[in-house]
């Protein structure tokens, strides 16, 4: 056994063993370098295409979102292509011969391709949503029907976090209906329902003017775009006149600013004396019985009769 051990040691090419671990460490110094020069270019080009959406008009919100969905998945593809590179090239160091390796990979590929239709989909459906701008990370949106916080946008899949927490993943080949709440700008519509006898005329005024305060608050004054539009009476609903109107605000903010517009209609209805109407109900028990009241009223008065002394 000692002697087989020393036959094989003393059969080894020390030499060629050192030139191929030389050759191992360069290609992988060379693979680190090329992975840090890609970094900085992706951050070049990071700072080049905000530069670009802000000169075009864009907001810096909006030009960030589509900016970091893009390099994200720029950085992803090509980190993939350069260890692919590296790994094949370490390979053939080794010895390995890599072309039957590039062969089976490309009848194997074929083959899964064809059972993988439903992946070819989801990517090509991603590079279009990407390519498109139609959706980002860090928008709302609505993705057949659930509503949520965009988290990640890859070639596969879209990730959406909704308001419980719950994450929904949904393969990009499967969207069929998508709707981005905060693309650019976002709008809070408000109907407000005032009584019949109020003078619809005077209820705008008031509205305006809640308006005109929200618009110059400091604190949500930056949120809003505009003051609010007043479209005017929209609907004769049951027991109230409905007005419709809307708030533009900066992406994702409407609802904050929606909220606070409601609280204080509530009190400026309050102040001027403007009715909110509220449904009301009477309740029969048919045409044989007597009504409610007066079934209450005979009750009563029974009752006092029966309680009051005798003469």
């Amino acid at each position: 056994m000692f002697d087989q051990v020393v036959n094989f040691i003393s059969g080894v090419s020390w030499n060629g063993l050192g030139l191929i671990a030389f050759r191992i460490v360069l290609v992988l110094v060379i693979a680190m370098v090329v992975s840090k020069v890609l970094g900085r270019f992706m951050n070049i080009l990071r700072q080049r295409l905000l530069s670009a959406g802000l000169s075009k008009g864009e907001t810096s919100t909006e030009t960030a979102k589509r900016t970091d969905t893009l390099i994200r998945l720029l950085r992803q593809a090509s980190y993939i292509v350069l260890w692919v590179m590296v790994a094949l090239v370490l390979l053939k160091e080794v010895g390995v011969e890599i072309a039957p390796i590039l062969a089976g990979a490309g009848i194997v590929g074929l083959a899964v391709g064809f059972g993988a239709q439903n992946l070819v989909r989801d990517v090509i459906s991603g590079f279009f949503f990407i390519l498109e701008d139609q959706v980002r990370v860090g928008d709302v949106a609505v993705v057949n029907g659930t509503g949520g916080l965009v988290e990640e946008i890859n070639f596969r899949t879209i990730i959406l976090r909704d308001i419980s927490g719950v994450v929904h993943v949904f393969p990009n080949g499967t969207v069929t209906t998508l709707s981005n709440m905060t693309k650019d700008w976002s709008a809070y519509l408000f109907d407000l329902r005032v009584a019949y006898k109020e003078d619809t005329d005077r209820v705008v005024r008031v509205i305006e003017q809640v308006g005109s305060g929200m618009i110059q608050d400091p604190k949500f004054g930056p949120l809003m775009l505009e003051a609010p539009e007043i479209f005017g009476v929209n609907q004769f609903a049951d027991s109230a006149v409905v007005i419709r109107g809307r708030i533009k605000t900066r992406p994702i903010q409407q609802w904050a600013v929606g909220r606070e517009f409601n609280r204080r209609i509530k009190h400026a209805f309050d102040v001027a004396g403007i009715e909110i109407p509220f449904p009301h109900r009477t309740v029969y028990f048919g045409d044989a019985s007597k009504p409610f009241d007066v079934r209450v009223a005979e009750t009563h008065q029974g009752a006092a009769v029966k309680e009051s002394p005798k003469e």
